[in-house]
């Protein structure tokens, strides 16, 4: 396997959990009895740019299709974060009617419904034809395609570019991510502006954050391996800031090179400096890893088996691709955690992939009165805890997996 970024030969793997179905993939009833497919959940560190990656196990445009079932607008702490950027960027940047704002993966709308409401015009591109149509209703275009410098190109011969361009989770996302940021480089404006956020890389390791390898994201970032993929295609970062989002997050700036109009923020070298200083451009960093994940599956089934035995009830809330990664690396069934609830009505009814533990909707918490409450989606804990509230009138206790085991 080879460096997607700079081509050099992949020798170190940084975490393998094994084989696993993808973790959107999400079962009907009659499903459950047919063969599923499992891809193998490896990810390798590249010596030279250090960006960790994973190979196309599970291609692309068979994971995000028209059935796709992350729909960002059933978080509603992702949607104040939405709404908090949408207000930044337009008093930061003098955003009006007569700006064009283009989002890649625009999803559902979550995000530019707010730059909409301002009257700025904006343009979704989302290759997932279901969440699309939801934007649409809207009244946000949307185009339903992949991004690359193909579609940009077709954009820009339509008099199409971006004064903000912008992606939330997207970078991660894509199997060639060359042909993704020449891409923006083609689309931007001469005096443009590109946002992106992704996890941060360095919180992923500091906090054992495992579970948000799954086979949707191709690619796992720090600022030092962007910096050198962006500047690769006459891109500069002008600025970085830390966010909470996902764990720990980046929000980067960039510029075309040759635009002079904006300084460099001290915040770029601040934040290349801690990733050295924490070792990301070392390769030890990430050899010892493995053992760090190894831990959390020991002491998350020996929790379950423990509670079983003892004759209490274990459910989960939050279908998410993460708690599939997690519950799949384990080995955990519907013997160990009975069942998941999950606010989208798109999940319920369904199963998780790989495990098939069914999929309810938050009704059946008060039928059901578990003693736990494992939360898999831990970077939205607080809104989690503050909804299910009312269950500590019968006693149940919350638990978290990631970095370790916190009951609570």
């Amino acid at each position: 396997m080879k460096c997607r970024f700079c081509t050099n030969q992949l020798k170190y793997v940084f975490l393998d959990l094994g084989k696993s179905p993808p973790s959107n993939a999400y079962l009907t009833a009659s499903q459950l009895d047919e063969p599923e497919t499992s891809f193998p959940l490896k990810t390798c560190v590249c010596e030279k740019c250090f960006l960790v990656q994973m190979d196309e196990f599970a291609k692309h445009d068979t994971i995000f299709n028209n059935e796709y079932a992350y729909f960002s607008s059933y978080s509603k702490s992702w949607l104040a974060h939405a709404k908090s950027y949408t207000d930044l960027m337009t008093n930061k940047f003098d955003l009006s009617t007569n700006s064009q704002i283009i989002e890649i993966a625009s999803n559902d709308g979550y995000l530019l419904q707010f730059f909409k409401e301002k009257n700025i015009p904006v343009l979704g591109i989302e290759p997932t034809a279901n969440t699309a149509a939801v934007a649409k209703e809207k009244g946000i275009e949307s185009i339903i395609d992949f991004f690359g410098a193909s579609l940009a190109k077709t954009l820009v011969n339509k008099n199409i570019q971006a004064d903000l361009l912008l992606g939330n989770n997207v970078l991660a996302h894509v199997p060639n991510i060359n042909d993704f940021v020449s891409g923006m480089k083609i689309l931007l404006k001469e005096n443009g502006i590109i946002t992106m956020e992704f996890p941060h890389l360095l919180k992923l390791i500091e906090h054992n954050q495992f579970d948000t390898v799954y086979h949707e994201h191709y690619s796992y970032l720090s600022l030092i391996a962007v910096k050198q993929i962006f500047e690769y295609h006459e891109l500069e970062l002008f600025d970085v800031e830390e966010i909470p989002t996902h764990g720990g997050s980046l929000r980067i700036y960039a510029k075309h090179t040759n635009d002079k109009t904006k300084k460099t923020e001290k915040n770029v070298r601040l934040i290349l400096n801690k990733e050295v200083h924490f070792g990301i451009s070392t390769i030890s960093t990430y050899q010892n890893f493995q053992s760090k994940a190894e831990k959390v599956k020991s002491d998350f089934l020996e929790f379950l088996v423990t509670a079983k035995n003892e004759g209490k009830k274990v459910i989960a809330y939050g279908a998410a691709a993460k708690g599939n990664t997690l519950l799949n690396y384990s080995g955990i069934k519907s013997d160990l955690i009975n069942f998941v609830v999950d606010a989208s009505p798109h999940k319920q009814g369904k199963y998780m992939p790989g495990s098939h533990i069914p999929i309810f909707s938050e009704e059946k918490i008060t039928e059901y009165k578990p003693d736990f409450i494992v939360i898999l989606p831990w970077n939205i804990i607080t809104e989690i805890e503050d909804q299910l509230s009312y269950v500590t009138e019968w006693g149940a206790k919350f638990v978290v997996a990631i970095p370790e085991i916190k009951i609570f």
